[in-house]
C-alpha cells in the first residue's frame, strides 16, 4: 500500500496494474454503496479491485467483479464477496462518463479504493483507452530506462 500525501486517507486497495493496461485520460472520485460488515472488512485492509470494472446499468453507475472477503465474526449477516456494488456519482459527471464511455470507446477503471478524512469509503475511477501491445511495450522501456538512469546516477552522481 502506498503512503499517500494525507496522512487521514487510508488506502484499502490499489490497481497498480490498470496504469500499465490503460491509458488514463481521466479520474474522477466515486462514493461506493456498502453493507456493514464490507465496511469492517476494508477497515482491515482487505480488498482486490484488479479484475473489476464499473458500468453503467439502468442509469447507475456499478462496480462489477470486485472482491471484498467476508468478515470473520459477520455470521449470518455477512455479505457476498463478488456482489455488484453501486457507484454515487453526480449526474452532471455521469452524463459525461456516460457520453465518453458510449461514443469514444473509453472504459471506467478503478484505480484505488481508499477512506477519505471523514471515514467514508471512495473509489478512484479512471476513464482510460486500452493499450495495444506496443503501448506496453514502450512503458515498459520507459520505466526499465528511468530505473537505469536513477542506478548511474546515484553510482556515479
Amino acid at each position: 500500500m502506498a503512503k499517500d500525501k494525507n496522512p487521514n486517507l487510508k488506502t484499502v486497495a490499489d490497481n497498480r496494474k490498470a496504469r500499465f493496461s490503460y491509458e488514463v485520460l481521466d479520474t474522477l472520485e466515486a462514493g461506493i454503496v456498502l453493507t456493514g460488515t464490507e465496511v469492517k472488512s476494508l477497515r482491515e485492509g482487505q480488498a482486490n479491485i484488479q479484475e473489476s470494472y464499473a458500468s453503467m446499468e439502468g442509469g447507475e453507475f456499478w462496480l462489477i467483479n470486485s472482491y471484498i472477503p467476508e468478515y470473520f465474526a459477520g455470521n449470518r449477516f455477512n455479505h457476498e464477496p463478488r456482489r455488484k456494488r453501486k457507484l454515487l456519482v453526480s449526474k452532471r459527471e455521469m452524463a459525461r462518463l456516460a457520453q465518453s464511455i458510449e461514443r469514444e470507446g473509453m472504459t471506467l477503471v478503478p484505480l484505488k479504493l481508499y477512506f477519505n478524512e471523514r471515514g467514508l469509503a471512495k473509489l478512484q475511477l479512471a476513464v482510460a483507452r486500452g493499450k495495444k501491445l506496443h503501448d506496453k511495450r514502450e512503458t515498459s522501456k520507459q520505466r526499465d530506462w528511468n530505473r537505469e538512469k536513477a542506478r548511474l546516477l546515484k553510482q556515479h552522481g
